[in-house]
């Protein structure tokens, strides 16, 4: 399987996420950019999950219906014409980092899938639901790792 390769210009893979992404700060989605699109790509998927919370694994971003022909977003950016779904903080669209205050560093998994056809998942799909679908599914796939601690 062809793998995408996917980066951010605000932190490197296994590097701290800036404090200005987290959820009790401004809360606003990281840059991503990305290469290696399959050429029969329908659309792409953006997932961002931490494994580390608490509760299981939380959903902080999940959008569905991304045009495979755009190869990044600015930070704050909502692809045109994508559906945003709810995260796990119930609000539509990213929802930033914010593990227990002493915890050490939660790994935020940020996952960008390639789909040969439109995927259905629920608006209010869990990240276990949302994973198992898109690896599925999938063409291709990449991945970043960024760490963030409060």
């Amino acid at each position: 399987m062809a793998g995408i390769e996917l980066r951010s210009a605000a932190f490197s893979d296994h590097s701290m996420i800036p404090r200005h992404h987290a959820h009790d700060a401004d809360n606003v989605s990281p840059p991503l950019a990305w290469s290696g699109v399959p050429e029969d790509a329908a659309e792409l998927a953006l997932l961002c999950e931490d494994p580390d919370a608490p509760s299981g694994t939380f959903l902080h971003w999940l959008v569905t219906g991304i045009d495979p022909h755009i190869g990044s977003l600015d930070a704050g950016e909502t692809p045109q014409d994508s559906q945003p779904h709810r995260n796990g903080f119930g609000e539509r669209g990213w929802g930033g980092p914010q593990p227990p205050v002493g915890d050490e560093a939660h790994r935020y998994f940020f996952r960008l899938y390639a789909l040969p056809a439109p995927v259905s998942l629920p608006d209010r799909a869990t990240a276990d639901e949302a994973h198992a679908v898109l690896e599925r599914e999938q063409l291709a796939s990449g991945t970043i790792v960024g760490l963030y601690q409060r």
